[in-house]
């Protein structure tokens, strides 16, 4: 006869399911991904609860260094936009291990993984294989939100995997995200060895672009409805007139001729294809809750906002924080991202320029250019548009390994 407290547990466990499976990582492990190379390093992926009310859960995917990940930092990376994922972008088009090749996939040659722990995160909860059963919850998430189940994840994510706690952590990204969530982190005085984080450009904001380029790209083509008219091949009249105003008065009129051919159209899509197969999505122990297809973006609101007054709320606080764009990209062109990170070092934080604005190298090539104040820096990386590392992938490797190891980028051949 079976007992009632046993019986309770079977129906508890079943509805909270990720709070009752152990803490342990070994569950998490991934035997082979379909279709991947053979490689010398883990990788793990499952899902974390971080909230009951309604309920949620955040899925992650993370890969160990190649060598010695005991003694590699820990790297926290976030997509966002918001809305996109950093499993379909970062991990599989950017700088993590694999890359979607056909069925299959080959190894990155310049995968991140060669010189950190890497851990990408899809969220909020209704971004790629995240999800809350009350769908209701996506139309009221907001920064706030996303940033405290980002500290509940990673807060249970040590758990699961006690042997990164206190190790050195860094938050990397394309999003908001990052510096929001580092100063919930700061603020919150968790027991977490946060050491820097590196943010890839920032929103437009007044002053940079004109009052009516602003209201244009508030009312009339807004960075989420550019995004994805871009992957669709299929540009308004309305978004191409807003892209064009908006670079000539940054003095880059041939932006939109970068945008539209600097990045791969048939990646994406590979990815897509490659992440809704069944037998992919069960060597990830991923599942689809309450939609029918993975997707590398949802419909999120786009969020105009600046990070400028939270970056230097960051710096100081003491935290290291560098800022780098690709010089062709068109959605968010570096030139305001420059002009906005001095006007943050020289006229609020009155910072001292350490490294005057000077080129940077990988081995004899100019890579990009980079200027340092103090705590504070700004890099660009030549030829690379707005998802820096799938277009220059070695240039930055090394902006990444310089700025894991708190060191300058070369500015000598």
């Amino acid at each position: 006869m079976s007992q009632p407290w046993l019986i309770l547990t079977v129906i508890t466990c079943s509805i909270l399911m990720q709070a009752c499976k152990p803490a342990t990582s070994l569950s998490d492990r991934i035997l082979s991904l379909p279709g991947q190379p053979s490689v010398n390093f883990s990788h793990y992926s499952d899902y974390i609860t971080v909230g009951d009310h309604p309920p949620r859960a955040l899925f992650y995917y993370f890969v160990e260094a190649e060598t010695s990940p005991a003694s590699k930092p820990l790297v926290l990376w976030l997509n966002g936009g918001p809305g996109c994922s950093s499993l379909g972008y970062g991990a599989f088009i950017e700088h993590g291990p694999f890359k979607v090749k056909g069925e299959g996939l080959v190894k990155n040659d310049y995968s991140w993984n060669k010189v950190a722990n890497l851990l990408y995160l899809e969220s909020p909860a209704g971004v790629g294989f995240s999800y809350s059963t009350n769908q209701s919850f996506y139309k009221g998430i907001n920064d706030n939100i996303t940033a405290q189940d980002n500290l509940v994840f990673l807060q249970r994510w040590f758990t699961k995997y006690p042997q990164y706690k206190g190790r050195d952590f860094f938050i990397t990204g394309e999003s908001h995200y990052v510096p929001e969530f580092a100063r919930l982190i700061v603020k919150s005085k968790v027991e977490i060895n946060l050491k820097a984080i590196a943010v890839n450009h920032i929103l437009l904001v007044h002053g940079i672009i004109s009052d009516q380029s602003e209201l244009l790209f508030q009312n009339v083509c807004n960075r989420t409805q550019l995004l994805r008219e871009f992957r669709a091949n299929a540009l308004t009249s309305e978004c191409i007139y807003v892209v064009l105003k908006v670079a000539k008065e940054l003095s880059d009129t041939k932006a939109i001729d970068h945008f539209l051919d600097t990045k791969d159209p048939c990646e994406e899509q590979d990815v897509i294809k490659y992440l809704n197969r069944r037998d992919v999505q069960i060597a990830l122990h991923a599942k689809l809750v309450g939609v029918r297809h993975w997707n590398s973006c949802s419909e999120y609101e786009d969020l105009y906002i600046s990070m400028i007054p939270i970056l230097g709320e960051l710096v100081k606080s003491g935290l290291r924080a560098i800022v780098y764009s690709g010089d062709l990209d068109a959605v968010i062109p570096f030139l305001g991202t420059r002009t906005m990170v001095d006007a943050l070092a020289t006229e609020v934080l009155k910072l001292n320029t350490n490294l005057s604005y000077r080129a940077w190298f990988t081995g004899k090539q100019v890579a990009g250019y980079t200027q340092e104040y103090g705590k504070l820096a700004f890099a660009t990386i030549r030829g690379a548009s707005h998802t820096v590392p799938a277009t220059q992938p070695e240039r930055s490797l090394q902006l990444f390994t310089s700025f894991l190891m708190g060191k300058s980028l070369p500015t000598e051949a």
